[in-house]
């Protein structure tokens, strides 16, 4: 059973979505690399990495905001994050060709971009509402580190899929081909 807790203003609004901002990103340090070791492209293996360092960055950003605002950075773990993060992991396991498994991969990973930028779109305007200028700089710097790897996952991912679609094709013009074995039983 989840705590409950009363939410009175926007600030303590604000302190809620940090830690559960918190929680998004301790999790995702865990699960980088899992998906970096299973990549099989080695650009989307060290994005993978880049990003675990650069989500370590991240949050020292928040350990910061948390000390100015006298705050506790734990809270409850975010299960947005969890899910998409077990969907993520579970795809690995797929069997699947290469180049479909980090097609596959990008895909988790944008969702999970996609989380935190509507994450850390919500907390910047909380802290412009709320005056705290200092949290608004470090949680825009965070936000355009998000956005930048949406953007180099869909640049990827242009590569990727068209190594996946053409596996597919292949496939696809060895299934239309008759076998060497049917074409024997064909012409007796």
């Amino acid at each position: 059973m989840t705590k409950q807790s009363t939410l009175n203003n926007l600030k303590e609004l604000y302190v809620h979505e940090l830690q559960d901002i918190y929680s998004a990103e301790k999790q995702i340090t865990q699960a980088l690399p899992k998906l970096a070791k299973a990549a099989n492209n080695e650009d989307l293996k060290n994005g993978f990495q880049e990003h675990l360092e650069q989500t370590k960055g991240q949050i020292q950003r928040l350990d910061k905001i948390f000390e100015r605002l006298g705050q506790s950075s734990a809270g409850e773990k975010c299960k947005g994050m969890q899910g998409l993060l077990e969907e993520g992991g579970d795809f690995t396991q797929e069997k699947a060709a290469p180049e479909v498994l980090d097609a596959g991969m990008i895909v988790a990973a944008q969702k999970v971009e996609h989380y935190e930028i509507a994450a850390y779109g919500s907390v910047c305007r909380y802290a412009e509402l709320l005056g705290f200028d200092e949290d608004l700089q470090l949680l825009q710097e965070t936000l355009e580190e998000e956005k930048e790897t949406d953007q180099k996952l869909t640049e990827l991912s242009d590569d990727l899929n068209e190594q996946a679609n053409e596996g597919s094709e292949e496939e696809s013009e060895e299934e239309m081909q008759p076998s060497a074995k049917g074409k024997s039983q064909n012409s007796k």
